[in-house]
């Protein structure tokens, strides 16, 4: 800890990533799902709440089920990855906080809290642990390919039906295909968004 990792790293992650659309036809093992949300859950949220939830859809069953909630321009992409995640977060999120935050009683912060509290805080929080799963799997050796534009209720119902859950995006996991790529858009340097005080 506390050294810089390597520039090899650093390209993987972040500086040579891109998001993919196009990709290989090669598939992604179960094994490797498990270690990205082994990695995942280390990352650091509010009290560890930890309010994602994963769903795989790699099946060619699922993907049936989920293709038709995708907005037009999403289908094809999907269809094509070995495997599209499902991001979501728990609104009970706190019912766990017993067992992941057991040196305070957290769970009383929130338990009948309103449910814009809930909601805030389980999605700032969700969405954390969707960052850090994006890094995970590229740590791992995958490409990814986050993505909106989807029907988000009906998403909610097929999979996450009768529980608390509620999605928050959707990634794509692969291997990409690199000949596909467009040359990467531009980001904003650092003085036109941030500052020092």
């Amino acid at each position: 800890m506390g050294r810089p990792i390597v520039a090899e790293c650093l390209d993987q992650i972040f500086l040579k990533a891109r998001t993919h659309t196009k990709w290989q036809d090669r598939p992604v093992a179960d094994d490797l799902l498990r270690r990205i949300i082994d990695l995942t859950v280390l990352g650091p949220t509010s009290a560890n709440q930890s309010p994602a939830r994963f769903v795989f859809v790699k099946s060619p069953e699922a993907k049936l089920r989920l293709i038709p909630l995708l907005s037009e321009g999403n289908r094809a992409k999907t269809l094509a990855a070995p495997v599209c995640a499902i991001i979501g977060y728990d609104m009970k999120f706190y019912d766990h906080l017993p067992r992941l935050f057991p040196h305070e009683n957290a769970k009383a912060w929130f338990e009948g809290k309103g449910a814009s509290v809930l909601e805030t805080t389980a999605l700032r929080n969700g969405t954390l642990q969707g960052a850090y799963f994006i890094i995970a799997a590229r740590a791992l050796g995958l490409d990814t390919g986050p993505m909106s534009g989807f029907d988000q209720a009906g998403v909610d119902l097929e999979f996450f039906g009768g529980t608390p859950v509620k999605s928050n995006f959707l990634c794509n996991l692969g291997y990409g295909d690199p000949a596909a790529l467009r040359p990467r858009l531009p980001r904003f340097v650092f003085d036109e968004i941030s500052a020092i005080v």
